[in-house]
């Protein structure tokens, strides 16, 4: 194992382990070159929705793979497991802890003291909160769009093109999936507020995003279905979020990002 990277803490979130758009080798294969203390996994990381579905075949080895490397890395690596609302068969356990690996709703984090509030965050969304039944018709439209983005992929790959996700290009154009975004961001970072957290991670959106809402910071581990990216912190609370494509730092790290820049209006 070459150039391996280590990290304070991971958070991953949205791998959605049991699904034909899991990116569960390159999430593997990420994990293998960038090991950590502390492993967050942020929810919806094995897609029990999918599962339920009867369909057979969905399961695959490398989805297994990714289970028998999380098994095998908590000999050294603290991991925390949140629910998230594709996982949510978990709530019959829900907390639990066995060996080094820990499940639970949400958690209260210290890093460069500073605390962060950490959850998947789907109950700070209305649709998935209170219409199951609706984000579950919308589910199959978002496999619908994950169906495009493979065959655009696949054609790009063909020209020696590197992975391109047009299904996230499309929600960036869309007027509705943008105001979404946004306000599902100001209502988690209000949420963090209450709490008296100076910051929130969370995951849910498949939306990969590092900004601050007046003195709130807000971190999106983003998805491995699209987006396939990571939040990383180092010894020093300092957090960066990073794709597997590039393996490197997007944009600024969090000591050069301005707490004034984005005013949070309610």
């Amino acid at each position: 194992m070459t150039n391996v990277k280590h990290h304070k803490t991971i958070v991953l979130s949205d791998i959605h382990l049991g699904s034909r758009w899991s990116k569960a080798k390159e999430v593997t294969r990420f994990l293998k070159e960038n090991t950590c203390d502390n492993l967050i996994l942020c929810g919806d990381i094995i897609d029990g929705w999918n599962l339920a579905r009867g369909k057979s075949k969905k399961w695959k080895r490398k989805h297994t793979k990714f289970i028998k490397l999380l098994l095998t890395i908590q000999h050294k690596t603290k991991i925390t497991y949140l629910r998230g609302n594709h996982d949510d068969f978990l709530d019959a356990v829900v907390p639990m802890a066995f060996q080094n690996i820990k499940i639970v709703k949400d958690l209260v984090y210290e890093s460069g003291g500073k605390r962060f509030y950490i959850l998947h965050g789907d109950v700070f969304d209305t649709v998935t909160s209170r219409f199951s039944w609706l984000s579950k018709i919308g589910d199959v439209g978002y496999t619908l769009l994950l169906w495009l983005n493979r065959r655009y992929n696949d054609r790009r790959a063909k020209k020696g093109l590197p992975y391109y996700s047009l299904s996230k290009e499309i929600k960036n154009k869309v007027k509705t999936s943008v105001s979404y975004i946004s306000d599902y961001e100001q209502h988690i970072v209000e949420i963090a507020r209450a709490r008296k957290c100076d910051g929130v991670i969370c995951g849910h959106i498949h939306h990969p995003e590092m900004r601050y809402y007046d003195e709130i910071l807000y971190m999106n581990s983003g998805d491995w279905v699209e987006s396939m990216s990571a939040l990383t912190e180092d010894y020093n609370g300092n957090w960066d979020l990073v794709y597997y494509e590039q393996e490197e730092t997007v944009k600024n790290r969090t000591e050069s990002l301005n707490p004034q820049l984005i005013p949070l209006s309610v």
